[in-house]
């Protein structure tokens, strides 16, 4: 049977439009990293990497099937964590310019994946696609632990208006937001649905 994130791990992924505690374990994801504007046409290209070798990891084991513990699975949402370069934090004044993001994307792996594996792939994939930025994605190991959380609903723009109430919700919990980055999973797929229905769940690390 298919693993369906959407079915088996709605905590994770399908929160409602209102603050929340979660503790998220370690993940094993797929990762590039950048800098720059999100709204640029090169940022798509660090998109474009991350899931050609997804789909490499998926449709090869899906045929093969010869990986211990493997299943069948849906590929994990786009995720990205943002936070701004540190010459921009030295000179922030509430402004937010996005030519200073800085962010890591990343797509989320089964248990079953590993190092070893992630390397064949990325190999296969490399030889077959010809995508800038495939050489730089990398496999890694991470833990999220305590976070606020809720479902974004609308513009990237407005983000900042559900931050404003999940930064609330953690004082009112006696908890500390441990800094500006953040974690942001891409349930809709911007070039097909419409701003005022876009979907993101919206994550940052507390204590």
């Amino acid at each position: 049977m298919k693993h369906e994130w959407r079915k088996e791990e709605k905590s994770t992924y399908l929160p409602k439009n209102k603050p929340e505690i979660i503790k998220v374990p370690e993940y094993n994801f797929i990762t590039i990293n950048g800098e720059g504007n999100p709204n640029s046409e090169s940022f798509g290209d660090y998109i474009a990497a991350l899931y050609a070798i997804a789909y490499t990891i998926k449709m090869i084991l899906k045929k093969e099937k010869s990986v211990k513990d493997y299943y069948d699975y849906t590929v994990y949402p786009l995720e990205g964590v943002w936070d701004i370069n540190e010459k921009a934090k030295k000179e922030y004044e509430g402004i937010l310019n996005k030519d200073d993001l800085v962010f890591k994307l990343m797509i989320r792996q089964p248990a079953f994946i590993t190092k070893s594996i992630f390397d064949k792939m990325k190999i296969i994939a490399t030889a077959k696609k010809k995508i800038p930025h495939l050489a730089e994605v990398q496999f890694e190991k991470i833990t999220d632990g305590k976070c606020v959380q809720m479902m974004h609903l609308g513009s990237y723009d407005n983000e900042p208006i559900s931050f404003a109430k999940m930064e609330e919700f953690a004082i009112e919990h006696n908890l500390r937001r441990l800094s500006k980055s953040h974690r942001e999973i891409y349930l809709s797929d911007f070039r097909k649905v419409a701003v005022e229905k876009l979907k993101t769940v919206l994550r940052f690390n507390v204590k």
